[in-house]
């Protein structure tokens, strides 16, 4: 069901964009096929499961990143979708101390995302998860509407929740389908601190609200296109 066909990676030279606080910019992707399930990428690291999402190259587009990575990511066409909405703004969350790299420079203290939502035009034969030399996922399934939440690993929760809740209120009349039961404010809370072999499936770590959503004023040099957004 799932093609691999491995391609050329042209992209690992280039860089993608810290800002001057700090926070990596990047695209997440939000798959939808007929119906309203939503495409889940299962890491080939083995580490749990989540939507597509990448960097944002340095003078880049947003759009044109959402592209590219959906490409490298589960092997996608722009032909192969329809653009239904996006988020207004920056969504941000901050990484747990124990996944932050602080050999990098920049440090990278978190993530700055913009998410997209798109339609799924064809059948599961289009996708490829051998695209690039070094694959994200190696395996997909489609969930219901607010699976992910619960899926992805903790400190995304929040942010998965802000950006699904935005994007439904674009894509459907009614708004996104209600809430389940076990989706509660004591999962999105943050949880106490504890070893980085026990953060699987516990609690999530996140930025408050207003920073999650906050608008960067400040660009420097090199600053993705529609950074300031």
């Amino acid at each position: 069901m799932w093609k691999n066909q491995p391609q050329p990676d042209f992209t690992q030279a280039m860089s993608d964009y810290i800002d001057n606080q700090g926070f990596r910019a990047n695209v997440g992707i939000v798959l939808m096929r007929d119906g309203g399930e939503l495409f889940l990428g299962g890491r080939r690291d083995g580490r749990g499961w989540q939507f597509p999402q990448g960097g944002v190259l340095r003078n880049e587009q947003p759009e044109a990143a959402l592209y590219r990575e959906l490409h490298e990511e589960i092997g996608l066409e722009r032909s192969d979708v329809e653009l239904v909405a996006s988020t207004s703004r920056w969504l941000r969350y901050r990484l747990p101390q124990q996944y932050m790299r602080r050999r990098g420079n920049p440090v990278c203290i978190g993530q700055k995302q913009r998410w997209f939502l798109l339609r799924m035009l064809g059948d599961d034969s289009r996708f490829n998860f051998e695209a690039t030399a070094e694959p994200e996922f190696d395996r997909g399934r489609w969930v219901d509407y607010w699976a992910p939440v619960r899926e992805v690993i903790y400190f995304k929760r929040a942010v998965y929740v802000r950006a699904l809740q935005e994007l439904g209120e674009q894509a459907f009349t009614a708004g996104p389908p209600p809430r389940p039961e076990w989706l509660t404010d004591e999962m999105l809370r943050a949880p106490h601190a504890r070893s980085p072999r026990r953060r699987r499936g516990m609690g999530v770590a996140h930025a408050a609200a207003d920073d999650e959503t906050v608008i960067d004023t400040a660009v420097v040099a090199g600053a993705p296109k529609g950074s300031d957004q």
